[in-house]
């Protein structure tokens, strides 16, 4: 669309195998509460971290891989994405009630207002979008 733009945000890490998914959680929220959300909306926060974790768990414990951790913010979405070197993709599936894992992707998927999988040459990587809360004004940019 001619005379239009996007303005977006973005941060990157690399979370090594041996890296505990708390340090995923603890520097995506730093970024959330540089942009204010963690007080307009906190429920919205707390998808992400659950997300991330989930996503960040998927890499280690499935792929065996380290994962690259990406969030970018646009005007209309926080992006979330987890790339790991496994090619298999995640799919959302009901655990049993005595399963004490299997849940991952369920959960992303009711707390996401959306979420992808694809393949890339290296592995594969997920991502799962968040809509912007109206209040946030580009703060910490």
């Amino acid at each position: 669309m001619e005379g239009s733009s996007l303005r977006a945000v973005g941060w990157a890490c690399s979370l090594p195998l041996d890296s505990e998914v708390k340090a995923a959680r603890d520097w995506a929220r730093e970024h959330l509460e540089a942009r204010g959300w963690t007080s307009a909306a906190p429920d919205t926060v707390d998808s992400v971290l659950l997300t991330i974790s989930e996503l960040v768990t998927n890499a280690h414990r499935h792929a065996h891989s380290s994962a690259q951790l990406v969030m970018a913010c646009d005007d209309h979405c926080l992006h979330v994405s987890v790339h790991d070197k496994s090619a298999v993709l995640p799919v959302r599936r009901e655990a049993g009630e005595e399963s004490l894992g299997g849940r991952g992707m369920f959960l992303v998927d009711a707390v996401a207002d959306t979420w992808e999988a694809h393949p890339c040459r290296h592995g594969k990587s997920v991502s799962a979008c968040f809509r912007v809360p109206e209040t946030d004004a580009g703060a910490g940019d």
